[in-house]
């Protein structure tokens, strides 16, 4: 039988730290108010908020590459790429073209997927299914996002742009036949379109208005379209629910209990969220991982730069039972359980 196992895992973040101090100086808030409401310290941001070299797909690379490394192998052993994004480097084409070349792949498949928080866990059943029909071997799963060059540091947008960073995180899933090896367990996917404005960015697209509008009519372009738009509450209250429904399908579809894990890790939406939700399943502290702390929201990078930086410091060891959890925009929401 065929399992899914992650052979090599990697993240990155760009060198510069933005403090909740930092951002006090170009908004009126506090290192006080931004904790208070979601636990975040400090976040990466790229340098230079308009820089050519340091995007999306560079930060994905950077990951990658030491994700195949982790796993002993090479470019040339990935066969395909999934690389999950709200922040390409190009309206198209999507980051997964663009990475293929920078690691110098041959010519394998690269899908994009635009699943925002929920993207990673999305990509990681994709890659599974493949895995397990014998279509591929080594998958080279991504998620990295750039926000810092898209958030509004004025007073009217301070509830969205406090909260987001910059970071990659990417494993490599690859098929194994060996009966000691982890496997991917279970996995659930779900989305509820009828709350998208909810979370979205609204412009450019077919609905709010393309380029000629921009040179037409800048003056009627708003903030709230061309900036992230969050209903905070309402999205809360949503997670928080969600949060739940998913983490018990996957262990139920795999026969386990919450007892039986040996780690959580939820999207890294807001500590807030992860609290509640930690309380709510009786999950002591030591079984779940956070560390929104130090890099804020990096959305579809949250779950791989979190899974990376838990396998590094111990958290998560060979034979391990981990749960990955995402709620975001869409409103999309699911999970993958694995023996790692």
């Amino acid at each position: 039988m065929i399992k899914s196992i992650i052979k090599g895992i990697g993240h990155y973040v760009p060198e510069h730290i933005v403090t909740n101090e930092d951002l006090a100086q170009r908004m009126t808030t506090s290192d006080e108010w931004i904790t208070e409401r979601t636990g975040i310290k400090e976040r990466r941001h790229r340098k230079n908020r308009y820089d050519a070299e340091e995007t999306t797909a560079y930060l994905g690379f950077r990951a990658a590459e030491k994700a195949i490394a982790n796993a002993g192998l090479t470019a040339e052993n990935i066969d395909y790429i999934i690389f999950a994004t709200l922040s390409p480097d190009y309206y198209f084409p999507g980051c997964g073209v663009q990475l293929q070349e920078m690691l110098g792949c041959n010519t394998v498949g690269a899908l994009d997927v635009r699943n925002q928080c929920s993207g990673f866990v999305y990509a990681m059943s994709v890659a599974n299914a493949f895995i397990k029909s014998g279509a591929y071997k080594n998958i080279l799963v991504v998620g990295a996002e750039i926000h810092s060059f898209g958030l509004d540091f004025s007073d009217e947008g301070r509830g969205v742009s406090v909260i987001f960073g910059d970071g990659a995180g990417a494993i490599v899933l690859s098929a194994t036949e060996a009966e000691e090896a982890g496997d991917i367990l279970a996995f659930n996917m779900h989305s509820e379109g009828k709350y998208a404005e909810e979370l979205c960015v609204k412009f450019p697209g077919t609905k709010y208005g393309w380029s000629d509008r921009l040179l037409k009519e800048p003056e009627a372009i708003t903030n709230q379209e061309i900036y992230p738009l969050m209903n905070g509450n309402f999205v809360f209250k949503h997670a928080v629910t969600r949060f739940p429904e998913t983490m018990l399908e996957a262990l139920e579809k795999a026969g386990k209990t919450i007892e039986d894990l040996a780690l959580f890790i939820p999207h890294q939406a807001n500590l807030r969220i992860a609290q509640f939700i930690q309380n709510k399943m009786n999950l002591p502290e030591e079984k779940v991982f956070n560390n929104i702390q130090k890099y804020g929201n990096t959305t579809a990078a949250s779950i791989p730069l979190a899974l990376s930086e838990a396998i590094e410091s111990g958290a998560v060891k060979r034979g391990d039972l981990v749960l990955l959890s995402a709620f975001g925009s869409g409103f999309t929401w699911g999970s993958v359980l694995f023996e790692f």
